[in-house]
């Protein structure tokens, strides 16, 4: 393991002080449930502490650089800071290939890696802050995460799917969408929805995430592509 860690670091270009944060921010809660005599805890704690850090930083960032109003920024920052873009970002240094997970979430590459993915981001962020805080934090931030920012502005990534599919339905059809859930999975601590979004009776298409906001935002997105809007 160690090894798969000094390969990780050289990746990010960060070398830990203390390799137990490193190794907290890889350890998925399911794979304490096969290895519950595991030293560390899992990364939760350090995702929480994570992503506060990556907001304040990209917040400052957007503040520091943009004279646009605050709606703009903030939406900005959500398409920035969202479950799709971290996972995708952690593609560049393949994060998938270090995280700690149980056999059965290893095998499951769908959704859920997703934002296992993108939550073992905001914990590589949390680790880092706590090993040499916000300086750091702010150098790896800006080296993978606020690179990706002016090609959501320049592309209008940052509009909301939702209310841009409501705008087109209204303005083409004349008919305002509606969402239903259509089904949701998973214990307490770890739900998963999936969503339809109609037009009266027609199901458009549908979408999944962790919570019904998010699998609404991705059903929108997925009607926007079906339609052609």
């Amino acid at each position: 393991m160690r090894d798969k860690l000094s390969e990780l670091e050289s990746k990010i270009n960060f070398k830990f002080k203390n390799k137990d944060h490193l190794l907290m921010a890889l350890t998925h809660r399911s794979y304490l449930n096969e290895n519950p005599g595991w030293h560390l805890d899992h990364n939760e704690r350090l995702e929480f502490l994570g992503d506060a850090v990556l907001e304040l930083v990209v917040t400052e960032h957007l503040y520091s650089n943009y004279p646009n109003p605050e709606g703009e920024m903030t939406n900005w920052r959500a398409a920035l800071v969202n479950a799709i873009m971290l996972s995708k970002i952690t593609g560049e240094f393949d994060l998938n290939k270090y995280v700690l997970l149980s056999r059965g979430e290893a095998k499951d590459t769908g959704r859920a890696r997703q934002y296992i993915l993108a939550n073992a981001m905001e914990s590589l962020i949390g680790a880092i802050y706590l090993d040499q805080g916000y300086d750091a934090s702010e150098k790896f931030i800006k080296k993978f995460i606020l690179k990706e920012l002016p090609g959501i502005i320049e592309n209008q990534l940052y509009r909301d799917a939702k209310s841009l599919f409501q705008e087109t339905a209204q303005d083409k059809v004349g008919i305002t969408p509606t969402y239903e859930v259509l089904k949701e999975w998973g214990p307490d601590h770890a739900r998963n929805f999936e969503v339809g979004v109609f037009l009266e009776k027609e199901l458009v298409a549908s979408g999944q995430g962790p919570s019904k906001q998010e699998a609404q935002q991705e059903a929108a997105s997925e009607a926007l592509k079906k339609k052609g809007w």
